[in-house]
């Protein structure tokens, strides 16, 4: 008794699992029937590309480029995957590829995630790929720098340093030789400050558009750029004027040109810098206009961007008069121990600038003329520098430089 009511529970078990089956099979057909669709447009991409290229060959054409895959499946799948074409494509192996064309057959690549089992391939057209394969052609390309934008005002960029160099494309001859430069390319609307970083590198044709559709590789997709930008300033030129010669600063006009250079360095080096010096002009070396030539020379955290090496300084001393004295005062002192030192020299013209009314109260009795014999060594009459006196006189001064002869005996 026990065992024909068992064998009635595994019966009716097995009846329900059957009636559940046929019910979920009965509501899918009704809510989610199979159908056809076609799916246009599926690109085609290719495998095995590196054997060809280790073989010395590369893809010159494929042909199509798109398919058209009929799929059969459910309502869902084949909504599905209509959702997702463009994770959809199609896969040709290259690998076994030799010169010339070669009719390749291929096979679906799924979206990530689909379950390919619920979807069957009805037709595909075509049904084959061309695959047109020649010698792999290499030529090497200097990398260069383009800034797509501009150095902000008041800076300026330096020499670019390019890693790598060079970069070698690779490819059909036809192809490659559309290249006509390879450039790595940096995006900034106002640059001020130092670039350092990798840049993709990109292909330009002789008219300087991008070449973005070329079945061509690069040895390096990318290169490491180093930008410097340095502040730029435009700083005036100016220089010292010293009294002498009965001229101050206050008598004398001064020109440089040029006027400006324009320099660069690090902001901080730049910041307070608002003039340049070129030396000093002592006005007792200028008669009535003089012209001096200055080098233009930097402290070493700037650079002179103007690439001027020298200034001209014109120096004219205005509203004096000059008067020529005769002075006899003339004195030798630091005469070599053990020698005798006497002056050949009796009288010294000496030239005296002032105004003329300061002019008119001086007497040669006031000049002194001083030789300084000291270092001086050995026999024989020389000449000497002297330095020149004019005592009890403030608003006028000698002008010029002067010798005398000097005899040296034992």
């Amino acid at each position: 008794m026990m065992g024909r009511l068992l064998e009635k529970r595994w019966v009716c078990v097995l009846l329900s699992v059957l009636l559940a089956i046929v019910f979920w099979a009965y509501i899918r057909a009704a809510v989610d029937p199979n159908g056809t669709a076609t799916i246009h447009n599926v690109r085609v991409e290719t495998t095995g590309t590196n054997v060809l290229t280790s073989q010395g060959l590369t893809i010159a054409d494929i042909s199509p480029q798109v398919v058209e895959l009929g799929v059969e499946g459910s309502t869902s799948v084949r909504t599905d995957l209509i959702r997702q074409r463009n994770n959809l494509s199609v896969v040709v192996d290259v690998s076994r590829c030799v010169e010339g064309e070669n009719v390749l057959r291929y096979r679906p690549s799924w979206p990530e995630n689909f379950n390919e089992e619920e979807v069957h391939i009805q037709s595909q057209e075509p049904s084959t790929i061309t695959v047109t394969v020649e010698k792999l052609f290499a030529q090497s390309y200097n990398v260069e720098f383009q800034l797509d934008g501009r150095v902000a005002r008041g800076y300026q960029m330096g020499t670019t340093a390019i890693e790598p160099e060079q970069v070698l494309v690779s490819g059909p001859v036809e192809q490659v030789n559309q290249v006509d430069k390879v450039v790595a390319i940096l995006k900034d609307s106002e640059l001020d400050e130092r670039f350092a970083g990798d840049l993709p590198l990109v292909l330009l044709d002789q008219q300087g558009n991008p070449l973005t559709d070329l079945e061509v590789t690069l040895s390096s997709a990318t290169a490491y750029v180093v930008v410097p930008v340095v502040k730029t300033k435009e700083v005036r030129l100016t220089v010292n004027l010293l009294p002498g010669g009965g001229a101050t600063e206050d008598d004398a006009v001064s020109g440089i040109e040029p006027e400006t250079i324009v320099v660069s360095g690090a902001e901080a080096d730049l910041e307070g810098l608002e003039e340049i010096s070129l030396g000093s002009v002592r006005l007792a070396d200028v008669v009535s206009s003089n012209v001096f030539t200055f080098p233009i020379t930097l402290d070493p955290s700037l650079t002179n961007e103007s690439g001027l090496t020298t200034a001209t300084v014109t120096v004219t001393v205005e509203g004096l008069d000059t008067e020529v004295f005769a002075a006899n005062n003339i004195r030798i002192v630091n005469a070599p121990e053990g020698y005798n030192a006497e002056a050949v020299t009796q009288s010294v013209l000496v030239m005296v600038r002032g105004k003329k009314e300061d002019l008119d109260n001086i007497d040669a009795s006031q000049i002194r003329v001083v030789a300084n014999l000291a270092g001086v060594t050995g026999e024989g009459t020389r000449k000497v520098p002297v330095q020149v006196y004019l005592d009890g006189a403030s608003t006028v001064g000698v002008m010029g430089n002067y010798t005398i002869s000097v005899n040296i005996s034992r």
